[in-house]
C-alpha cells in the first residue's frame, strides 16, 4: 500500500512539473521582416549568378537561407505590384491594376478601403506593425499606411524621390514623416544625408524596440529607383570597369546591400526568431542602367525580365540553406509568413511554401497568370502564354527556350487554346480596373511586347 502511495504520489508531482499530461508551452511566433526592393535587375545580385554588381551581404543572407530561381511578382510595375504583395491576393481582384498615380483623383488613387492588408492580419494576430519606406499606394490621407493596419510609418507616399535632402519636397508626397501612435512629424530635410541608410537607420531601430514581441515590419527601399542618386564614397569603391549610369547604379546597389545587411545584423542582436524575405518589385528599369541578365524584357513587360525577380527567405536556425526552383510568386511568400506566424490566411491567394522548405515534394499543379489592361498572360508547367490585344498570342517553351526567342503558337495551336482558357478561367474572379495610366502608357506596353523588339537596347527605349 504505502508503495502504491508513493507512486501516486509521484505522478501527481510529475504533472504538476509538466509531466507528459501536461500541456505543452505554446511555440514563439516569429517576426517577420519584408524588404522590398525597386526596380534591380535580376542578375545585378550575386546570389543569382551575378559577377558585376557585388552584394556580399545579401549574398551571405541567401547562403543562409533559401533562394528562389523562379520568383515572379504580380506585376512588372511599381504599385500594382505593392498591391498585390501588401494583400496577399492579386490585385486585379479589386481594380488596382495601373501604375499611380495614374488617371484616377487623389482622392481615388489607392489601394480600395475595403482591401484587407497583411498588415491587419499581422495587427490582429497581435504583432507590432511597420512600414519603413516607399508606401505608393495612394496619396490622400485616407490611403495612409497607418490606417492599413500599420502602426508605425516612417517614410514617404509617393513612389520615388531625392536620394538626398532637398528642402522643395518637404512639404508635398515626397517628404519623409515619421507617424506613430505617440507622434507625427516630418524629418528635416538636412537630416536626411542619404535616403537609403536613413530607411535602414528607421528600419533598425523599430527591430530594436519592437525585440520584446511579435512584429511585422515592411522596408520598402526606393533603391536602386530612380533619380540616380549615389554617396560619393559609395561611388569611389565600385570597380574602374563600371563607368556613366551604371557605375552609380552600383553604388546605390552597394548602400542598399549595406542597409540589408544591417537590418539582418539588428535581428540576430536581439536574438528573436525572425523570418527576414527579400524579394525585388518587377524587373530591372529601363532608366536606371539595371541588367536582366538571360531573360529577355525589362520592367513594364510580362517578358520574362519583367516579372521574375531577385528572392530569399532566411530564418535563422529553422530555414535550411538551399533553393526552391519551380515557379513560385511574390503571393506565396506572404501566405509563408502569414503561416509561419498563425494570423488569419483566409482570402490569400499565395500557397504556404513550408513543405518545399528542407524538402523535395513535386511542384504545386497550378498556373500563374497576369494582366495588365491590354497584355496578359499564362505559365503552365514549362509552358508559356501571352496574350496581347489586336496582336494575338505568342507561346514559349521556357525549359527549351528560357530567353523567350521562338514563337512556337503557330506550331501548337491546341496548346494556344488550352493556356487561353485558363486565362479566361483566372479572369472570371477580377474586376475591371479603377484606373488606366493613359494613352502613351497603353502604346509603350503594346510596343514593348512585340516579337521585333530584341535586345536590351531595343528595350530601354521603350520606358
Amino acid at each position: 500500500m504505502l508503495q502504491l502511495i508513493a507512486i501516486l504520489l509521484g505522478l501527481s508531482t510529475a504533472l504538476d512539473a509538466g509531466g507528459p499530461s501536461a500541456d505543452p508551452p505554446p511555440t514563439p511566433r516569429p517576426s517577420v521582416v519584408l524588404v522590398i526592393a525597386d526596380d534591380a535587375g535580376w542578375i545585378d545580385f550575386g546570389f543569382n549568378g551575378g559577377t558585376e554588381i557585388a552584394t556580399p551581404e545579401m549574398d551571405r543572407l541567401a547562403g543562409e537561407g533559401l533562394t528562389f530561381g523562379a520568383c515572379y511578382v504580380t506585376a512588372s510595375v511599381c504599385s500594382p505590384s505593392r498591391a498585390g504583395l501588401l494583400t496577399g491576393r492579386h490585385q486585379q481582384r479589386f481594380g488596382h491594376e495601373y501604375n499611380l498615380p495614374g488617371t484616377a483623383p487623389r482622392v481615388e488613387g489607392g489601394l480600395p478601403l475595403e482591401e484587407l492588408t497583411i498588415a491587419n492580419r499581422f495587427e490582429a494576430a497581435g504583432f507590432a506593425t511597420g512600414l519603413v519606406g516607399k508606401w505608393h499606394l495612394g496619396l490622400a490621407d485616407r490611403f495612409h499606411p497607418t490606417r492599413r493596419g500599420f502602426d508605425e510609418f516612417h517614410g514617404l507616399r509617393a513612389g520615388s524621390r531625392s536620394y538626398f535632402g532637398d528642402d522643395r519636397l518637404a512639404k508635398g508626397d515626397r517628404r519623409y514623416e515619421h507617424v506613430t501612435a505617440d507622434d507625427s512629424s516630418v524629418r528635416p530635410e538636412a537630416d536626411i544625408e542619404y535616403l537609403t541608410d536613413t530607411m535602414t537607420d528607421d528600419a533598425v531601430d523599430f527591430i530594436r524596440r519592437h525585440a520584446d514581441r511579435p512584429s511585422f515590419l515592411v522596408v520598402a527601399y526606393t533603391a536602386p529607383h530612380g533619380p540616380m542618386h549615389a554617396r560619393p564614397d559609395d561611388l569611389e569603391a565600385v570597380e574602374d570597369h563600371l563607368q556613366g549610369k551604371r557605375r552609380t547604379y552600383a553604388a546605390m546597389m552597394r548602400a542598399l546591400d549595406r542597409g540589408v545587411g544591417r537590418i539582418a545584423d539588428a535581428i540576430d542582436e536581439t536574438g528573436r526568431d525572425t523570418m527576414l524575405l527579400f524579394v525585388n518589385d518587377n524587373g530591372g528599369a529601363t532608366n536606371n542602367a539595371s541588367d536582366n541578365g538571360p531573360w529577355r524584357g525589362m520592367k513594364g513587360s510580362l517578358f520574362e525580365g519583367g516579372i521574375r525577380v531577385p528572392a530569399f527567405l532566411r530564418r535563422t536556425e529553422t530555414t535550411p540553406s538551399g533553393s526552391i526552383d519551380h515557379p513560385i510568386t511574390s503571393l506565396d511568400l506572404v501566405a509563408t509568413a502569414i503561416a509561419a506566424t498563425g494570423a488569419d490566411g483566409a482570402g490569400l491567394d499565395g500557397i504556404d511554401l513550408s513543405p518545399w522548405i528542407g524538402a523535395s515534394p513535386p511542384a504545386p499543379d497550378r498556373s500563374i497568370c497576369w494582366r495588365r489592361g491590354p497584355v496578359a498572360a499564362i505559365r503552365d508547367g514549362d509552358m508559356k502564354l501571352i496574350r496581347v490585344e489586336e496582336a494575338g498570342s505568342m507561346l514559349f517553351d521556357l525549359d527549351a527556350d528560357p530567353g523567350e526567342t521562338t514563337n512556337l503558337a503557330p506550331r501548337h495551336p491546341a496548346e494556344v487554346v488550352r493556356l487561353l482558357a485558363g486565362l479566361a478561367a483566372w479572369k472570371h474572379g477580377l474586376v475591371e480596373p479603377r484606373w488606366t495610366t493613359g494613352d502613351y502608357w497603353r502604346k509603350n506596353l503594346l510596343k514593348k511586347h512585340r516579337m521585333d523588339v530584341r535586345g536590351r537596347e531595343a528595350e530601354r527605349a521603350l520606358p
